[in-house]
């Protein structure tokens, strides 16, 4: 009699061995669409918001460009304005007195029409320059001394005349710029002098080379 051999448990096996794996399974709560139509939209208004911001911001620089640029123009045209005068009239030039004077001297000597017409047109001018001269050759002390006085005792003479001292610039130089030829005696008198210039407007922009008055 045959022996038989129980064969089940190895069919068992085999039919377990050949048959496919299962496929992976995968967290469905876990799971999130990669470009849903709410992801997109979140993402364009970032973008949207940060471009909004860099505009505004340089929005912000012109205005700030634009404004400064706005108060020069309004600025210069309040200058042009006043130098301009009435509507229909070219503005009037400056106008500039001299005051000539003896040898070493500060006194103070103008003729009464001439004072007259000078003290109304000053007391009327927004700058009034004084500029101290001499007839000397050299930047001597002494000579630096007379000059600023001579200009002192003009911008005296006015501002007791009833002109408004804080319209009034004085300067003065020692030696050089002569209107006459300096070698001699009349034309060192005619050295000897103080300018005084009217302006009819405030200039944009004043420079010298002449020292300023302490």
């Amino acid at each position: 009699m045959r022996q038989t051999i129980p064969l089940i448990p190895w069919l068992l096996v085999l039919a377990s061995c050949s048959s496919p794996p299962k496929p992976p399974t995968v967290d469905e709560s876990q799971k999130r669409p990669v470009n849903s139509q709410m992801a997109v939209e979140l993402h364009v208004c970032k973008n949207d918001l940060q471009n909004t911001r860099l505009m505004a911001t340089e929005s912000g620089r012109v205005a700030e460009t634009t404004a400064a640029t706005l108060a020069n123009l309004a600025a210069r045209q309040q200058i042009l304005t006043a130098m301009q005068g009435a509507p229909g009239q070219q503005p009037k030039a400056n106008s500039v007195f001299t005051v000539r004077f003896d040898f070493g001297s500060t006194r103070v000597v103008i003729p009464t029409d001439i004072a007259a017409t000078l003290v109304e047109d000053a007391k009327a001018s927004p700058l009034v320059m004084l500029r101290g001269r001499t007839d000397g050759t050299s930047d001597a002390p002494a000579e630096s001394r007379i000059a600023r006085d001579r200009a002192a005792a003009v911008r005296d003479y006015l501002v007791a005349a009833g002109v408004d001292p804080a319209r009034i610039r004085a300067t003065y130089q020692p030696a050089g710029d002569h209107v006459a030829d300096n070698a001699s005696a009349g034309g060192r008198g005619l050295n000897r002098r103080v300018e005084i210039e009217l302006y009819r407007a405030l200039p944009v922009a004043m420079s010298t080379t002449a020292v300023a008055l302490p």
